[in-house]
Parts: structure tokens; C-alpha cells; sequence
């Protein structure tokens, strides 16, 4: 009988314990806050990041190169809502104009889908460097 006094009072306290932990923890379901100014404000987190991807490979580089670091020293994460680089803002004029010419120069060019095919990419001048030759 005193073993399982002492069994219920050892689960009612880790009981109590466990609901107040998580009672105090941090909401981390808030959005990351998003700054998109040249790709689609409904673009979702899948295509974003495969987006990314395909800058970060065509230059190169990792995501600090465009991404300022949070102002939060806390933490060694990156604001990435931040326009605080130059990077990121030549990055958008570069995009800018590559739009252009796809669609000037080279308009037809879809999938089977109908989708816009791009021709003219960072990769087409950057080839895995973020300062193409001649750039200078």
C-alpha cells in the first residue's frame, strides 16, 4: 500500500510538472516574416526555397551572401526579411532584368504546360561565380 501511495504522488507531481513546462513554452507558429519584392508574394516555402537554391548554386555562394545576419545576437540565424545587404538589392535588379529579356527576346519559349520557361538565368552568366568575368 505505501509503495503505490508513494507511486501516485511521484506521477501526480510529474504530471503537474510536465503541464507546466509546456504551459511556459514559447509559441513558435508565427511566420517567418517575408520581404519578397521580384518573386510572388503567394509563393509558397517549397518553391521559394528551390528558387533559392538555384541562386545560391548559380553564384556559388551560401545564403549570407544576400542575407544580413539577425539583429538578434542571441542567435546566429539570418533576418532574411532584412534588405540591409547590397547583395540582396542587386539581386533583385538582376532579376529584374533577366525578366526583361526572357520576355523580349525570348517570349515563345514555354513548357508543355504553357508555363514560362526562363532562357537567360543567373547561371547563364554567373556560372558558380558570384562576379562574372567582365563584370568588373
Amino acid at each position: 500500500m505505501l509503495h503505490y501511495k508513494k507511486f501516485a504522488v511521484v506521477a501526480v507531481l510529474s504530471a503537474v510538472t510536465a503541464i507546466g513546462i509546456f504551459a511556459m513554452r514559447p509559441v513558435d507558429d508565427k511566420p517567418p516574416k517575408r520581404n519578397l519584392k521580384v518573386l510572388p508574394k503567394d509563393i509558397s516555402h517549397e518553391d521559394l526555397g528551390k528558387t533559392m537554391d538555384a541562386w545560391k548554386t548559380a553564384l556559388g555562394v551560401k545564403c549570407n551572401f544576400c542575407h544580413a545576419p539577425s539583429a538578434d545576437t542571441s542567435n546566429h540565424h539570418l533576418d532574411f526579411a532584412s534588405d540591409a545587404k547590397m547583395e540582396k538589392l542587386v539581386a533583385r535588379k538582376m532579376f529584374k532584368m533577366t525578366a526583361r529579356i526572357n520576355k523580349k527576346f525570348f517570349g515563345e519559349n514555354k513548357d508543355s504546360t504553357g508555363a514560362m520557361v526562363p532562357t537567360i538565368s543567373c547561371v547563364t552568366c554567373h556560372r558558380g561565380s558570384p562576379h562574372p568575368e567582365g563584370a568588373r
